[in-house]
């Protein structure tokens, strides 16, 4: 099979997605900074490059799945992936952006003769894995059926919600308002019941077998109980798409006191030195005030 498929950014997310894109016949070929990453991804069956620029050329289609705008502008721009790609290639961008970077983004790959499908993801590591995750893409026509293989490979649920790129990007950054709030109240309420004296672990059976259950407690709340563990989503993401949502907020005029409040915690964890640890560990603001852990103690 020719190759024709490029996906930039190999990480928690990135990886499972390459392994459902692999699963489906595609001859895929990706980069990531980290060697770890593109090793792992050879040792799935993909072909590694050491650089973006490599990796995407004479693709018809980049997939780029990086942390933020930023770094979606230097790897498309910079690092020369938009020069190197086939012509009239698809860019699809999956990463969280603010509605306007997307349209930025979009512009910019118009520019050099390319489309844009805006198509953010959600479902987390696990929706990664398991080729479940929820897309909110957005873009021409052509950009979608060019992807369509690679959509269906990762995606339980594909929306096409318009052809204007920042569609997506919006109806992403404003699911993560519930996303972030959602975590920082599941562990307010596990800080809240360990300081009160409950059991952790039973607390957790009870809420989310009850009406206080969310699907971030049911995913984070496990691990908000281990003492040490690798980072499936960073605090520092979560700083920056709430962020993100506050941004949005002001452009709308709309005041949002519960993303405030939510911000301000993760931020919190973060200048604790926990912005590079799993966003669970949002707790450990909270254990902190309390100076009682809601992981077990050995």
């Amino acid at each position: 099979m020719t190759e024709h498929t490029a996906l930039i950014g190999l990480g928690n997310m990135g990886r499972g997605m390459a392994r459902n894109m692999l699963g489906a016949g595609i001859a895929l070929r990706g980069s990531d900074i980290s060697e770890t990453a593109r090793d792992g991804f050879a040792a799935d069956g993909g072909r590694a490059f050491d650089t973006a620029r490599t990796a995407a050329s004479g693709c018809d289609l980049v997939i780029v799945m990086v942390q933020n705008a930023a770094q979606a502008e230097t790897v498309l721009f910079a690092a020369g992936v938009a020069d190197a790609m086939a012509d009239g290639g698809t860019v699809m961008l999956c990463s969280t952006v603010a509605p306007s970077e997307a349209r930025a983004l979009a512009g910019r790959l118009a520019e050099t003769g390319h489309l844009m499908l805006d198509a953010p993801v959600s479902g987390g590591q696990k929706g990664a894995d398991a080729g479940t995750l929820t897309v909110m893409a957005s873009g021409p026509d052509a950009a979608f059926a060019r992807a369509q293989t690679a959509l269906q490979a990762i995606g339980g649920k594909v929306l096409n919600l318009g052809a204007e790129a920042g569609i997506g990007a919006t109806y992403k950054v404003v699911h993560q308002l519930a996303a972030g709030v959602h975590l920082a109240a599941a562990a307010e309420m596990m800080a809240l019941g360990v300081s009160a004296g409950c059991d952790a672990e039973t607390l957790f059976d009870i809420v989310t077998s009850s009406a206080g259950q969310s699907w971030m407690l049911e995913d984070r709340g496990p691990r908000m109980m281990m003492a040490d563990l690798p980072a499936a989503s960073t605090v520092d993401i979560f700083v920056k798409d709430v962020g993100l949502v506050l941004q949005t907020g002001r452009d709308v005029g709309l005041p949002l006191p519960l993303s405030s409040a939510a911000f301000q915690m993760f931020q919190t964890a973060s200048a604790m030195g926990l912005g590079t640890a799993d966003d669970s560990r949002v707790v450990a603001a909270y254990e902190a005030l309390t100076g009682k852990p809601v992981h077990k103690q050995a």
